[in-house]
């Protein structure tokens, strides 16, 4: 059913659900990355998410950051196990294999 109001907008009775513009469902049972807000890292199994990209990990590992310098993360881990991760925290998701790190393009090298 379709109404038309007075503004020229119409209100359709059946909307269309809104699709995510992620396809994470390729990483279920797979080891991901998950960046948050406020720089926190960890890794883990994806075992669920919804539309709001809350997440499921099992076997979840934290990655600690330098207390002299929260911009660095260390070589120090601890085991969350289980964790619900809220969507609206995570700024970046990424499969862990295939992962590394490498140098800063944008920091001029020394010759030396």
């Amino acid at each position: 059913m379709r109404v038309e109001m007075k503004n020229g907008y119409s209100d359709d009775k059946e909307k269309k659900k809104k699709e995510s513009i992620f396809d994470l469902s390729k990483y279920i049972d797979k080891t991901i990355r998950v960046k948050f807000q406020g720089g926190r890292e960890a890794s883990g199994v994806l075992k669920g998410f919804d539309p709001l990209l809350n997440l499921v990990l099992d076997g979840t590992i934290e990655y600690m950051r330098d207390p002299d310098d929260q911009l660095k993360l260390t070589e120090d881990t601890r085991q969350l196990g289980l964790v619900v991760c809220r969507g609206t925290s995570v700024v970046l998701i990424c499969p862990q294999d295939g992962m590394e790190a490498i140098p800063n393009p944008f920091i001029q090298q020394q010759d030396g």
